[in-house]
């Protein structure tokens, strides 16, 4: 009887999970996720490679829903992102802790994909027949605050250099590469100098010193490979020889400090709510590598992009490098990070 009763009990449990799971089914069957515009922002240095994928991507025969790319540099981008206001931020460093704690009070969790390795890039103009290498030594006493209004000319950086008058150009204090080169040249955060040209844009950058002969600046990689047929890389000795910037030096691990990791971070809840979110990154994934090569940066191999992406469907969310600034990354150092979080 009690054995009965048992069987009797448990039929009915199951028959009743069976309905319940059968009307939960039915219910997501019968709602229809609309699919929502994505918004993109952020790093002025990721955006070619953002941008190029976003215009295949919205060729594609797809629902009448667009995704758009703009620019406000890394940091401007985060407070977009980490208000919600935007879906992708574009960054060419890892979030910081403010970032990291403005994003958790408003609830927004986020994916952290490496996308490829930028080759920060010292510049002059093409009419520049003095300097072929710098040392980061001297790009410190060039950019370093208390440089401000006393280093104004070529031969108070070295003294076989000219009497000509030094004109900078450098990112604005909203971007990524400003933060990161401020880290990796002057050793702090934020504490360049600020009687220079500033710009997020890094067109008007390369415009910039591409229109003086007397001038210097950096940006990503990318804005050199596009105009240098107006502008000559410096080499960069930070104490083993100077190296140009290059894909092998940066593979090699020889173009340091200034070869980074160029990184998009995903709103995790977008990504799970939003189903033109996972068609984007699926695309952006798969066709990540023949974008970054085709810009001028450095792609990881097709195996590793395989890798995040399938982290990434493990919804892996926040950081692996602790909010902190991270310099002298290499490419293994980055992917071993990330897939293995």
């Amino acid at each position: 009887m009690k054995e009965n009763l048992k069987v009797l009990v448990s039929g009915l449990k199951k028959k009743t999970l069976t309905i319940g799971v059968a009307v939960m089914l039915g219910a997501c069957g019968s709602t229809q996720v609309k699919q929502q515009p994505i918004k993109i922002d952020g790093s002025s240095t990721v955006y070619p490679i953002t941008q190029k994928l976003v215009e295949k991507f919205n060729a594609t025969d797809k629902p009448d829903v667009e995704v758009s790319a703009s620019f406000s540099g890394t940091g401007g981008g985060f407070k977009k992102f980490c208000a919600g206001e935007t879906d992708i931020n574009n960054a060419s460093r890892p979030i910081l802790q403010d970032e990291m704690e403005a994003c958790k009070q408003n609830q927004i969790s986020y994916i952290e994909l490496p996308i490829g390795f930028d080759a920060l890039t010292i510049v002059v103009n093409q009419a520049n027949t003095w300097a072929e290498d710098i040392t980061v030594a001297e790009l410190e006493k060039m950019w370093a605050s208390e440089a401000q209004r006393k280093i104004t000319k070529w031969n108070q950086v070295r003294s076989s250099w000219p009497d000509r008058p030094l004109q900078l150009f450098g990112p604005g204090a909203d971007s990524g590469t400003y933060d990161y080169f401020s880290e990796a040249i002057v050793g702090k955060d934020k504490a360049t100098r600020s009687d220079y040209i500033a710009s997020e844009d890094d067109e008007v950058l390369a415009q910039g010193v591409s229109n003086d002969p007397n001038a210097l600046g950096y940006f990503g990689y990318a804005y050199y490979v596009e105009h240098q047929d107006k502008l000559k890389a410096l080499a960069v000795d930070s104490g083993n020889g100077a190296i140009m910037p290059t894909k092998t030096a940066v593979e090699q691990a020889k173009y340091q400090p200034l070869a980074r990791p160029l990184f998009i971070y995903v709103n995790a809840v977008s990504a799970q709510n939003n189903p033109l979110m996972n068609e984007f990154i699926d695309f952006y994934m798969k066709n990540a590598q023949a974008a970054v090569n085709s810009v001028g940066y450095v792609a990881f191999g097709e195996e590793s992009y395989m890798k995040l992406y399938r982290n990434y469907h493990k919804t892996k969310v926040g950081t692996v490098f602790g909010g902190e600034a991270q310099l002298n990354l290499t490419i293994y150092e980055v992917l071993t990070k990330r897939t293995e979080y």
